[in-house]
């Protein structure tokens, strides 16, 4: 098996902890369908978000799908000037047997301008 990256971003309206939750689950099982990802094969995910957003730790999410014996690991993302505002992104690192170009990379709501060839 093969380490791999999986990368995806979503956007939320509000600082609202609830939200932020609930939408980094909707991205994190976006990734796992799209890529048949099971638990075994997550070595660790990293997390990020924009300045705007503190009212919850992403990780919860992870957390909440039963995820407790998968590396999470929270940090800020560089505030860029003009950059994408209430963003959550993730790095989402497995053992697969599959090739860098037969992954699926996942950009919902928002954050589809961040990557708009990968976006469907």
């Amino acid at each position: 098996m093969l380490v791999r990256a999986i990368r995806g971003a979503t956007t939320v309206d509000n600082n609202d902890s609830n939200e932020i939750i609930e939408e980094t689950g909707n991205l994190l099982k976006e990734i796992i369908a799209k890529n048949n990802i099971n638990e075994d094969d997550v070595i660790s995910i990293v997390f990020s978000v924009t300045k705007d957003l503190n009212a919850a730790f992403p990780a919860v999410a992870a957390r909440k799908m039963g995820w407790t014996d998968v590396a999470l690991f929270c940090t800020n993302e560089m505030d860029v000037p003009g950059s994408l505002t209430k963003c959550i992104r993730v790095l989402i690192h497995i053992n697969t047997e599959l090739g860098k170009k037969d992954l699926k990379h996942v950009y919902l709501k928002g954050a589809n301008i961040l990557r708009p060839d990968l976006a469907e």
